[in-house]
């Protein structure tokens, strides 16, 4: 896909109309419209295919759709499509992406799609010991493991690694945890290795003399992190009356803030979580997995803690990084049945989950970023609650032109509440 760009002139994308939007985004990324128009619910996901997809469906429930513009990742211009309710987010990260084109934009990388299999061992007479025949026998657990799946190994996956882990303080006493380790490619991975701690389950009893109790992956996915820094040039940072030092300093100092205290590390990787989340939901993959997955991270060192980090390059630009893990799929469960979820992926050209995985924590790191500048100069309120004004505005009646106007007047009067405008939309009725 070439450069993004060709708005009419003068013209600013948020200003066209949503059919303008999605015709400008086939002729900028090469898809079909009648592929992109999935996203704006035509046809979309229809109750008839939400009700394979889970239990008791009565019908399908929308939220908004927007893209994320001026996103350069890797050398490569991306349009992201991303799902949230909350206004300013898609704004923020579209707008710290311009910032960070000067300088090439995101860099990232990932590693190997490797996910983790647990399998609890109890009723051990002897902990320590079985722990050690669970090791020598590693090579025929990873061979019965491999038997689980024979299209995901001729595709270059199945299991890595076996590790045992001795717990020997607990309220049931001393038990033993196996991990499996297993490459699942562009899957999610999390039907791949149940299915195969399942498989594993008769042999490491046998070795063991135990019992497996639980078997299923964790979403503490440490082996499957994904990673991204920025650098924003200094002199683009000034921000109205803040000079470009002044926002530096203080994206830094809010930064420290959440590294050091866990109250504020919850709501700045709330922030990331606004990025990330958007887009796994818009390419059908497990939001909760991958929150769940950040958040224990974040606290791995037994502290909560921020999982970006910020500070000051030799130039003295700002310098941002961020590092979580990432448990996303191209392939298989809502990716492949969610004609939105096919839609988006094929907006931002994604061929392989670790690319999906390096595009969503670029995305996480620039709303991070949009949320420290706008703390640490005018305050989060200010962008936050233009755009929430129309939404107070709308649940007061207002339509059409109304709309604008009412949330002009809440946003200049510093009053963004619904009984200010259902007043004003009192006043400006005819």
């Amino acid at each position: 896909m070439g450069p993004i760009s060709g708005e009419p002139k003068n013209v600013k994308f948020y200003n066209l109309s949503l059919a303008d939007r999605l015709r400008l985004m086939a002729e900028q990324s090469g898809v079909a419209p009648d592929e992109l128009a999935a996203l704006a619910g035509q046809p979309g996901l229809n109750p008839d295919q939400a009700d394979h997809m889970v239990e008791n469906a009565i019908g399908t429930f929308a939220l908004p759709v927007g893209i994320a513009q001026n996103f350069i990742i890797n050398g490569r211009p991306v349009l992201v499509p991303m799902v949230i309710e909350e206004p300013s987010v898609i704004a923020g990260a579209s707008y710290m992406a311009r910032l960070a084109q000067p300088t090439g934009g995101f860099i990232a990388h990932s590693d190997p799609p490797e996910m983790i299999g647990q399998m609890q061992i109890i009723d051990l007479d002897d902990p320590p010991t079985a722990r050690l025949k669970l090791l020598e026998q590693k090579n025929r657990l990873l061979a019965e493991a491999a038997q689980v799946d024979p299209v995901l190994a001729k595709l270059g996956g199945g299991p890595r690694d076996i590790q045992v882990r001795l717990i020997e303080s607990s309220p049931i006493g001393p038990f033993l945890v196996l991990h499996l380790v297993d490459d699942v490619r562009d899957a999610m991975g999390a039907n791949a290795v149940n299915t195969a701690v399942e498989r594993l389950t008769p042999l490491v009893q046998q070795i063991t003399g135990g019992r497996v109790l639980l078997r299923i992956l964790t979403n503490l996915a440490d082996r499957r992190l994904a990673r991204v820094r920025v650098t924003i040039r200094l002199n683009n940072l000034a921000n109205g009356d803040f000079s470009a030092e002044q926002v530096r300093d203080g994206v830094i100092a809010a930064w420290a803030f959440a590294a050091a205290d866990p109250y504020r590390a919850a709501t700045h990787n709330k922030g990331i979580m606004n990025g990330v989340d958007a887009v796994v939901i818009a390419t059908g993959n497990d939001w909760r997995a991958v929150e769940a997955g950040a958040h224990a991270y974040a606290a791995r060192s037994g502290r909560y803690t921020s999982l970006s980090t910020w500070g000051q390059d030799a130039d003295g630009n700002l310098a941002g990084a961020l590092e979580m893990p990432m448990a996303v799929g191209t392939v298989g469960g809502a990716t492949q049945v969610h004609p939105a979820a096919r839609a988006a992926l094929k907006l931002m050209g994604v061929t392989s989950a670790r690319q999906l995985a390096e595009i969503i924590v670029s995305v996480g790191l620039a709303q991070n970023l949009a949320a420290l500048r706008a703390l640490a100069t005018e305050g989060i309120q200010r962008g936050h609650m233009g755009l929430h004004a129309r939404q107070v505005a709308i649940a007061a009646g207002a339509v059409g032109e109304q709309i604008e106007r009412v949330a002009a007047q809440m946003v200049a009067e510093k009053t963004v509440r619904s009984d200010r405008a259902e007043e004003i939309l009192k006043e400006i009725k005819p």
